[in-house]
């Protein structure tokens, strides 16, 4: 793990961002106190598939019926 002052990440940000890249963390401090972590993003999530539960849930006949009176009455 890096640690840099704010100043020196702003002056070399292209720079971190390639150690970021490679996957290395950098924190960024401000008079000695850290302020900021720059990580690297995970791995693209993975594609969903359509179809994949079906059958493993169950949708009530009334689900979007409108609440009744008393439900409302009881948010403030």
């Amino acid at each position: 793990m890096i640690t840099i002052n704010i100043n020196d990440a702003q002056a070399r940000l292209p720079e971190l961002l390639s150690l970021v890249s490679k996957g290395n963390e950098i924190i960024i401090s401000g008079d000695d106190i850290p302020l900021a972590k720059i990580v690297p993003l995970s791995a693209a999530p993975k594609k969903r598939i359509s179809g994949l539960n079906k059958g493993r849930i169950h949708m009530s006949d009334n689900f979007d019926a409108p609440l009744p009176d008393d439900f409302w009455a009881t948010i403030e």
